[in-house]
């Protein structure tokens, strides 16, 4: 029983002692680094924005579709 007790209390030291490690770890990006990260997050938003788009055009002629005609 003792020792399920120190397990259980040993998981949050051993928790921030890795995550003050990982923080450490962890740079900023440069300048270079940041705009590419920016651009691929901005195409992705426009390809889901269009995508979804799509979708829509696709799904309201449909739905009408079918239920005008039940």
């Amino acid at each position: 029983m003792s020792d399920q007790t120190q397990e259980l209390l040993e998981y949050p030291t051993v928790f921030v002692k890795d995550g003050v490690q990982f923080v450490n770890k962890c740079q900023k990006p440069d300048r270079k680094e940041f705009i590419r990260l920016s651009q691929a997050v901005g195409v992705g938003f426009i390809v889901m924005g269009a995508i979804g788009y799509v979708l829509k055009l696709i799904h309201i002629p449909l739905n009408n579709i079918l239920v005008g005609a039940a």
